[in-house]
């Protein structure tokens, strides 16, 4: 398995998931820690054909930029799996994950339907470098502005927490006013939350729960998150593969369902965010 970094709480979790999976399974797992750099994820992948691995789960940095490394081992006959960033079609056997700019809808609606949209401004912290993140914002930026919301710029935090907080308050300095900020992900929600304590008019509506997120949805700063499982991404990537490598037909996609948490449904995710 070839994952994006080890700090994240999202990833360690999808880790646990796996290597839980592979446990039960009956199957040896190897995670490489690629650390945010694109190439290194190409490297730990050319590694793994070399040492003659069945299977790989690719939790991609960059969609496209991996390609070569991922048809390399399917001409190997590797069998494998995107987990979270889905590649372009037919570049690997199955995608776990959820489908982001669907999602992004979804939480875009959410926003109308709790009367958040009508005449409300709001920025954007993003990842540039990240393709389902980019997914996520052009799903909810799409139905918002569609409702009368007024988008006024995004900032990238590269899905870098220490970056995507300096971002959040660049943001906030530019656009004093804000009603809200949505964050595309763990590193920007949880950037948002250090940058905007504090902050009693502007309130996060974003992506992936951590300590800090919840503690920002009991304090109000944080209005609503989408809350993926990236456990069970995990356990589905590992049994996906094990299926195919016992000459299984591939599922193609395996949709992982989201959960939008606000104040009101949190409790139960306080034992997984201690």
């Amino acid at each position: 398995m070839t994952q994006i970094n080890q700090t994240a709480a999202f990833f360690t979790q999808m880790n646990e998931g796996a290597t839980k999976a592979a446990k039960d399974v009956g199957c040896t797992l190897t995670i490489a820690n690629a650390n945010n750099d694109s190439a290194k994820q190409n490297s730990d992948i050319e590694a793994f054909v070399s040492q003659g691995m069945t299977g790989i789960i690719v939790v991609a940095i960059d969609n496209n930029g991996v390609l070569p490394a991922v048809k390399a081992a399917r001409d190997k006959g590797i069998k494998t799996i995107a987990v979270d960033t889905a590649l372009k079609d037919g570049a690997v056997d199955t995608t776990v994950g959820v489908d982001n700019e669907k999602a992004g809808a979804k939480i875009g609606q959410w926003v109308l339907d709790n009367k958040l949209a009508a005449n409300a401004s709001y920025g954007v912290v993003d990842a540039k470098n990240s393709f389902i993140q980019n997914q996520r914002e052009d799903g909810f930026v799409k139905v918002v502005n569609g409702a009368g919301a007024k988008y006024t710029q995004s900032v990238s935090g590269d899905n870098v927490q220490e970056k995507a907080a300096t971002a959040a308050q660049n943001l906030l300095t530019a656009q004093e006013k804000l009603d809200f900020v949505y964050t595309t992900g763990e590193p920007a929600t949880v950037g948002a939350v250090a940058a905007l304590k504090g902050n009693s008019r502007t309130k996060i509506i974003g992506w992936d729960l951590t300590k800090e997120v919840i503690a920002g949805l009991d304090s109000g700063l944080v209005t609503a998150v989408v809350q993926q499982d990236p456990k069970q991404e995990g356990v589905e990537a590992v049994g996906e593969l094990k299926r195919l490598i016992g000459g299984g037909t591939a599922k193609g996609f395996i949709d992982v369902p989201i959960t939008i948490v606000t104040k009101a449904n949190v409790e139960p995710y306080r034992k997984i965010f201690p």
